[in-house]
């Protein structure tokens, strides 16, 4: 099994076209929206390096997506855990605006 993070840069106010796109696509996991220097991340899974290849390459290939940044899991690596993945999947497709503690 391959596993690789992916950090995506989309158009703004796109967040939730791609999030969209990526819900139906095979071998994407889960994806979340971020704060900060980019604007979405995705985990996807794979049976093996080359099918990985094609998924990221259908990720870029996605409308207004300016640029992404993978990062290939390490299957070799003794600094790895999962816990239990949910049974259902969460879409939550707002973005409001984070509170500013003062």
């Amino acid at each position: 099994m391959a596993t690789a993070f992916i950090l995506l840069n989309t158009e703004i106010e796109a967040e939730n076209h791609v999030l969209k796109t990526l819900l139906d696509m095979d071998g994407v996991e889960e994806a979340h929206g971020l704060w900060g220097v980019y604007d979405l991340i995705v985990n996807i899974q794979a049976h093996d390096m080359e099918e990985l290849k094609e998924i990221t390459k259908r990720i870029g290939d996605i409308y207004r997506i300016n640029s992404k940044l993978t990062m290939i899991v390490s299957e070799h690596s003794p600094l790895s855990f999962m816990k239990e993945k949910p049974s259902e999947p969460i879409l939550k497709l707002s973005r409001d605006p984070m509170p500013i503690l003062v």
